[in-house]
């Protein structure tokens, strides 16, 4: 039997001007570490440009996937390595290093030269970086969550840890306004030779006012306490994934908190951007003022759910969210096409899409990573066909035929050269015969309706956050102080990364497979609907206010 060993009594609480100072001093921290992991994504264009050569595809590939590795896989292995670390050593210090490393690896990527002047050691070390922003941001959250949940006394947890929840949004779109802002001051040339790189290295300011502001702040007094009486766990990963009562925690956790808040949230911020831009034509500055707006117009929501799951708990909020999310996600972006590009919306309704091909030649396109190669002539119309924004039906022809696209009655097949399809011919002449039936080429700001977008856009935000607002609160309220900073940044981070973090690549997958524009929603509604059943089940109902501090027992 192995047990983590009682803290003893609660600790003396602390007073409400340190609680502020430590909300504050966490979230300045996380918000600039998300900033710095944001934009990263907002240049991509730039970087790609710079160090990414187009001669040499087979290590544009290997890259893709290491990129890839970096926000999936490095970030669930940071949490375990800091989780450990915070456990072990200290809350403080191990939040206080990983914005050092966050801080060093933007400001680096800012001063590493191109591929142009160094050639394969440029991506290579920007994808070190990466790797570095990556298990740096593992364990951040985790730590700040844990940090300001044992400051904070019941009655208090949920308002003072929604703010943190914040820092992610906020991050996003001061990440999106910097690159705006920036790309408007000078030309498209200027930008993608040297303006981008005044964005990372310039993060060393707010970076050094963060630190400074860490490093006034003391340990957490628990696990101070559990330090001083010899309670701290000697092996924090063991003890979270092998000990069988805390790998229950961690698997309520994940899937009945995390992965329901991971879809809703990305749905709503970072699916609904490629949406618009993808789907709905609308221009990329536009739509990223637009979403920025909506997020900045919802964060009162986060802290506002955070305040009331310390009176009424947080399963209410999670259950409700799932409920809601299952529901009205797909009216809400319907809603998104009808008010952002109404001449579109009319057109799907009025003018038939089909694709006539062999069935074999069309394959179910999931693709993460960006690397894979889909050339038969079903695929090629199928993905043609989403990216133009237009819906399909699909027609299974006879084997070996040419896949063909009717709009309306006009037929346009996949034209070959030799061989091979000619994709590039094909595509212009399916353009033009769907503009010709009515679909717009890109959406008319004259005919948008700007408030109701960001209304529809807010409203998205809103269900994301009344998960989203309490979550660090259930989240820390669940595990002992012994593995918090381990079990919380472990659950969070594979949660929002193997959930959350694939919902582009699988919409994108149903929607080519299905021709429906709104089938990648499916899964944001089923993910809610099932984690709304393991909630039901799973997750205490017991307001947070009702609760006493303590450290569990945790046996095997």
């Amino acid at each position: 039997m192995r047990k983590l060993p009682n803290a003893g009594p609660a600790v003396a609480e602390p007073t409400i001007e340190l609680q502020r100072r430590v909300m504050i001093a966490a979230t300045v921290g996380t918000v600039i570490e998300w900033y710095d992991f944001f934009m990263y994504i907002s240049v991509a264009s730039a970087i790609s440009v710079n160090f990414f050569s187009s001669n040499n595809p087979v290590w544009a590939n290997v890259f893709a996937l290491l990129t890839f590795g970096t926000g999936y896989l490095v970030r669930p292995f940071g949490a375990l390595v800091f989780g450990r670390i915070g456990d072990m050593i200290g809350r403080k210090q191990t939040f206080l290093t990983t914005i050092l490393m966050m801080g060093f690896a933007t400001v680096a990527v800012g001063l590493v030269p191109s591929y142009a002047s160094i050639g394969l050691w440029a991506p290579s070390i920007l994808i070190l970086l990466r790797m570095i922003q990556g298990l740096a941001l593992g364990g951040e959250y985790g730590g700040a969550a844990t940090y300001i949940a044992e400051h904070a006394p019941q009655g208090r947890r949920g308002w003072l840890t929604s703010w943190l929840q914040t820092s992610a949004p906020i991050g996003f779109v001061l990440s999106m306004l910097s690159v705006y802002l920036m790309r408007a001051s000078m030309t498209p040339e200027a930008f993608n030779d040297w303006g981008w790189r005044i964005l990372f290295i310039s993060s060393v300011l707010p970076l050094a006012i963060s630190v400074w502001i860490r490093l006034k702040l003391q340990e957490s007094p628990l696990f101070l306490k559990m330090k001083n009486e010899g309670t701290l766990s000697k092996s924090p990963i063991y003890d979270t994934l092998r000990v069988l009562p805390n790998l229950k925690r961690v698997l309520i956790a994940m899937f009945a908190m995390v992965v329901p808040q991971s879809v809703l949230l990305v749905g709503a911020q970072i699916y609904s951007l490629v949406f618009l831009t993808g789907t709905a034509k609308v221009d990329p500055q536009i739509a990223s003022l637009l979403v920025g707006a909506a997020l900045m117009l919802t964060l009162p929501v986060m802290i506002f759910f955070g305040w009331l799951s310390d009176r009424y708990g947080t399963k209410i909020f999670i259950l409700a969210a799932c409920v809601i999310g299952t529901f009205t996600y797909l009216p809400l972006y319907k809603a998104l096409i009808f008010y952002a590009n109404p001449a579109l919306y009319t057109a799907q309704a009025v003018v038939p899409v089909t694709v006539a091909a062999d069935a074999s030649e069309c394959s179910f396109q999931f693709n993460p990573v960006g690397t894979a190669k889909f050339a038969t002539g079903c695929d090629i119309a199928k993905n043609a066909l989403i990216r133009l924004g237009a819906p399909y039906s699909t027609r299974s022809e006879a084997k070996g035929a040419v896949a063909t696209v009717f709009v309306g009655t006009k037929a346009i097949p996949v034209a070959t050269t030799g061989q091979a399809p000619d994709v590039a011919a094909f595509t212009g002449k399916l353009k033009h015969a769907l503009e010709e039936a009515g679909y717009p080429s890109r959406a008319d700001p004259s005919a948008m309706n700007f408030a109701m977008i960001i209304l529809v856009l807010a409203a998205l935000s809103t269900v994301a956050g009344m998960i989203f607002g309490p979550l660090a609160s259930a989240m820390t309220d669940l595990f002992p102080p012994q593995v918090r900073y381990t079990s919380v940044s472990f659950s969070y981070h594979v949660g929002n990364g193997y959930f959350g973090g694939l919902l582009p690549a699988i919409a994108a997958a149903l929607q080519i497979s299905s021709g429906d524009i709104y089938a990648g929603l499916y899964y944001v509604m089923v993910v809610s609907a099932i984690s709304f059943f393991l909630g039901l089940f799973w997750l205490q109902s017991v307001p947070a206010a009702a609760k006493v501090e303590s450290v569990a027992t945790v046996t095997a």
